[in-house]
């Protein structure tokens, strides 16, 4: 379910990046969803498991709360303890939290610390971006951006832009075959 009161309206100047970062960007944020991914579910356990202060913590889970990322349900009563749960909204944070842990497996660790297999037969999980026409992986350079909004959202994203980087007028980027998926080695 989609809360409408936190959704920008068209022409904000804002784009989904930016709105998403809002919400999830911080180092904190990912690390509790990397928790709740793997099934952490109580206050405690995810304090135990990350070693964060009380404050933080506390203030970090009810953020989630309040963005419908995470939902808190009551499971005991006297003293009323809760629980943190992923939302559909905080599940499909999935795909980005193991992109991110996969891009730290590639260039920022010698050997990545965890595993990731299917459950049901022991596969190794992969992750890519296709074509939902020809089935193709795709990366940065074999995409077009369009602006699906109003001209606002151009003009916002424009106004960032560095002298040096691409003109707006050029956001469809020409084909060009992707670097090695290989990690570079350590110099």
């Amino acid at each position: 379910m989609t809360d409408a009161s936190q959704r920008q309206p068209r022409g904000s100047g804002a784009d989904s990046v930016e709105l998403a970062l809002q919400q999830v960007g911080d180092r904190w944020t990912f690390l509790l969803l990397r928790e709740a991914f793997f099934g952490v579910r109580r206050f405690v356990d995810f304090q135990r498991s990350l070693g964060v202060a009380r404050n933080l913590l506390s203030e970090r889970l009810g953020r989630l709360v309040e963005h419908g990322i995470l939902e808190r349900r009551l499971y005991q009563p006297r003293p009323d303890r809760y629980e943190y749960r992923l939302t559909d909204k905080g599940r499909d944070l999935y795909g980005v939290t193991v992109a991110i842990m996969r891009w730290g497996d590639r260039w920022l660790t010698d050997a990545p610390p965890l595993r990731l297999s299917h459950a049901a037969d022991g596969g190794e999980i992969e992750q890519e971006l296709r074509c939902t026409t020809c089935g193709d992986a795709v990366g940065p350079r074999e995409v077009s951006y369009e602006f699906a909004g109003s001209a606002d959202c151009c003009a916002s994203i424009s106004a960032r832009r560095t002298s040096k980087s691409m003109p707006a007028s050029a956001m469809t980027l020409a084909a060009r075959p992707l670097p090695s998926r290989n990690r570079p080695s350590k110099r």
